[in-house]
């Protein structure tokens, strides 16, 4: 038995596509691959930390963004909806509509039971690819859990994972930290998730 090919959309079809639709995808290599809808402690914990950020930097040439940005990764030719993109520069857009961009320091995504194994492997590898990125947060929703990847000066990526409340959550990219009880403030874990 011979499947049907699924349809290839090349990126400006995606964005053509995107600009018209009801519902955010993310575009992967000639695939359309729609975004689901978030829990209420995938959108606390998004929030907690964006905010946490903003409010930190001000004044420091610093930009945050939580889930409506997209971000475009060349090498691999992914779109993408970070939960949140922290940019220390100048932004950098792919074109004048300021939609999309591509050059965060520093990203954050929520993890789900649906996304988990692809934020923590191919995304990781395509936000990798991007010469701006310096820091990777991933983020249970189930757990006190966090783990944090760090580019150091030689290019080498450095893992660390946070899991009491205590923790202060250090970043490197940037001077922040942030307790996990202030990350995890408004969170409230289900037997039934784990």
């Amino acid at each position: 038995m011979v499947q049907a090919q699924s349809r290839r959309y090349t990126p400006e079809e995606y964005l053509e596509r995107e600009a018209k639709a009801d519902h955010r995808s993310e575009y992967r290599n000639g695939s359309i691959v729609p975004i689901t809808g978030g829990t209420t402690n995938h959108n606390e914990l998004a929030l907690n930390l964006a905010a946490t950020l903003k409010l930190s930097l001000k004044g420091q040439n610093c930009k945050v963004y939580m889930g409506d940005v997209r971000l475009w990764i060349p090498d691999y030719r992914q779109y993408t909806y970070p939960d949140v993109m922290l940019v220390k520069e100048q932004l950098v857009y792919t074109d004048d509509s300021k939609t999309t961009i591509m050059n965060p320091s520093l990203i954050a995504e929520v993890l789900s039971k649906s996304t988990q194994n692809y934020d923590q492997g191919d995304k990781f590898m395509y936000y990798r690819s991007l010469e701006s990125m310096r820091e990777y947060i991933l983020i249970d929703q189930t757990c006190h859990h966090v783990i944090q990847h760090t580019k150091t000066e030689t290019g080498q990526w450095l893992l660390k994972d946070y899991w009491s409340t205590d923790e202060q959550l250090v970043m490197n990219a940037i001077p922040f930290n942030m307790s996990l009880a202030d990350l995890y403030e408004g969170v409230e874990f289900n037997s039934s998730e784990k």
